[in-house]
């Protein structure tokens, strides 16, 4: 067995987590946080480890009709609510992938990656990194919310390799641009 190998949390901690973050979303409205991000109309979006959807409505709604916002989360519960939501939106603009890390996406195809929450609980960060590296088109950026986790953690994290570089900072929102080309071992 491996390892590295990221598993979802239990179904009860997934459903008082969606709760909080339900509480949480009335708020603090997700949609300001992705002001601050620049997601404009017809861009390709992931939201990795999307949870129960918080930012994924929002940004479907950013990217518009012709945009495409990915939503993965390891959980089969939050890709069955992030499906709920969509259709009760009548959101057409988003598509679901279950998995722990790798995307099945094809090269260099997004224009924007969420991090949201999530770095800190992924075990191998390098390999995640790595494979957003590797979806991500040559100008793309990678949004981290440092929530649970140091901001210098996170800037060490993810610039160690070279594979992202620091483009601005919100308080706690970290916009990365994707470095030009993936650091070898």
């Amino acid at each position: 067995m491996n390892e590295h190998k990221d598993k979802p949390m239990p179904d009860i901690g997934f459903r008082m987590m969606s709760f909080f973050f339900r509480i949480r979303d009335r708020f603090r409205n997700p949609g300001n946080q992705l002001e601050k991000v620049g997601i404009k109309e017809g861009q390709t979006l992931l939201d990795f480890g999307c949870g129960s959807g918080s930012y994924v409505i929002p940004a479907a709604r950013m990217v518009g009709g012709k945009g495409v916002v990915y939503a993965l989360d390891i959980h089969p519960l939050a890709i069955s609510a992030v499906e709920k939501k969509a259709t009760k939106e009548g959101l057409t603009n988003i598509a679901t992938i279950l998995s722990d890390r790798d995307t099945g996406l094809p090269d260099e195809s997004i224009d924007v990656v969420l991090l949201y929450d999530v770095i800190r609980i992924v075990k191998d960060k390098r390999a995640l990194l790595k494979e957003l590296h590797r979806v991500m088109k040559a100008n793309g950026l990678l949004s981290i919310l440092a929530e649970h986790i140091k901001v210098e953690d996170v800037l060490e994290i993810t610039e160690k390799d070279g594979l992202f570089s620091l483009r601005d900072q919100h308080g706690k929102l970290l916009n990365f641009e994707r470095g030009q080309h993936e650091q070898t071992e």
